[in-house]
């Protein structure tokens, strides 16, 4: 007799949370530009810090001004990018065909309760935002400054881990953006962003162990890219389903309500 109502009391507090968490978020959208930007750029300038290498030249600096530099630039060109993003047009074909759903009018989409990136759609934003400071610091950790004469097997991890720490952490804020700004796209797109996710941990793997590496280098690198195909999959496995079959996705993303 109770249990509805006790249910519905603490629905209703996890959704006003939501609600203010987003708010915050929205509006705080500068201030993490410029809190990344600061907290990576004191933690690349430690890294440079403790290198080993006695004259850092442009070779070691540069994948650090690349890792502080291309997710804010990401961050702000996403913003730009979509800044009418509920206003795109939805795609002329649907991926997602599970369930029964009835398409409906952009304008009655926006009327629906459900309307919106609030419930559990924060806890998505959130981490897909927090997989930035994430990569960042896993690479600063296994990762270290090179010099141009550095071996052919360092040389090539180094490039590819960058190119991995770079990209990856700029998709995923463009994700961010293309879901809080409702983006009709924005579930393709993650999966786009999970599928390279995956794939980049594969192409490095076969990258280096097509180098010289030494057996203890590629022991730690297996375990750290095995890692992170682990970590995707779990991603991948517990939002995939939601991004199918919730309401508020559905809703808000694709235009259409259940038949």
């Amino acid at each position: 007799m109770f249990a509805l109502p006790m249910f519905q009391t603490i629905s209703a507090r996890l959704h006003a949370r939501s609600t203010a968490l987003l708010t915050s978020l929205e509006s705080r959208l500068s201030h993490i530009v410029i809190g990344w930007m600061l907290l990576a750029a004191l933690a690349c300038a430690a890294r440079v810090a403790a290198s080993p290498l006695p004259v850092l030249d442009r070779t070691a600096i540069t994948p650090y001004l690349l890792l502080v530099l291309a997710p804010a630039a990401s961050f702000v060109l996403a913003l730009r990018w979509f800044a009418d993003g509920e206003s795109l047009p939805q795609p002329e074909r649907r991926l997602a065909l599970v369930g029964r759903w009835r398409s409906v009018g952009p304008d009655e989409a926006k009327r629906h309760a459900l309307y919106g990136t609030s419930g559990i759609m924060v806890s998505l934003l959130i981490g897909m935002l927090l997989n930035v400071p994430v990569r960042a610091a896993e690479y600063l950790a296994s990762i270290p400054a090179i010099a141009a004469d550095a071996p052919q097997w360092l040389s090539t991890l180094h490039f590819a881990m960058t190119v991995d720490a770079v990209l990856m952490s700029s998709l995923y804020v463009v994700a961010f953006v293309a879901a809080l700004r409702r983006v009709p796209l924005f579930p393709r797109l993650l999966l786009f962003i999970w599928l390279t996710d995956i794939t980049a941990q594969l192409l490095i793997a076969n990258a280096v162990v097509a180098t010289d590496v030494p057996g203890d280098v590629a022991s730690a690198l297996h375990a750290l890219l095995e890692g992170n195909i682990k970590k995707t999959m779990i991603s991948v496995g517990l939002w995939l389903p939601y991004l199918l079959l919730s309401k508020r996705v559905n809703v808000t993303y694709r235009h259409r309500v259940p038949a």
